[in-house]
């Protein structure tokens, strides 16, 4: 399941959202009805996952995770709590509830931005203020894959 790109939309005055048509067609064709939204652990944003995808996390996280280590339980169960069950209506909706709306400063205009197996939603202005500046991107991006193919050639 990939997705790709990013796409500009509106929530209405009840806080609905289309679910942009080329992130439908990637849900449909991976068999998936429903989505758990989570406020991103690290940016001001929301994060759509796939339900199967967000399984998958829920396994990892608790494989890696001691049931016995307090702190780590309580990482888990503030990780786990803080999510909502989605589900598209016929028309391609799904309801962002209030206090996701405001723990992402979402206000009308919205940006599906898809992350591979995820889809980040994000404040129009929010997303533009995170963006690298392209000199920045580029050198960033040049260090990693340099990296990693120093990496790859001492393997």
């Amino acid at each position: 399941m990939r997705f790709l790109g990013n796409i500009e939309a509106k929530v209405d005055a009840k806080g609905r959202a289309f679910l942009p048509a080329t992130f439908r067609k990637v849900l449909q064709a991976g068999g998936e009805e429903r989505l758990v939204l989570r406020k991103d652990v690290f940016q001001s944003c929301l994060v759509l996952y796939p339900e199967s995808i967000w399984n998958e996390q829920m396994d990892l996280m608790r494989q890696r995770l001691n049931r016995w280590n307090r702190q780590q339980q309580q990482v888990y169960r503030q990780f786990v709590s803080e999510v909502e069950l989605l589900t598209l209506d016929g028309n391609g909706r799904f309801l962002i509830p209030k206090r996701y709306q405001r723990m992402a400063t979402i206000e009308q205009d919205i940006k599906f931005v898809g992350m591979g197996d995820t889809i980040e939603i994000w404040s129009v202005s929010k997303a533009e203020e995170n963006q690298m500046k392209p000199e920045e991107f580029g050198a960033a991006l040049e260090a990693l894959m340099a990296g990693s193919n120093e990496q790859a050639a001492t393997d």
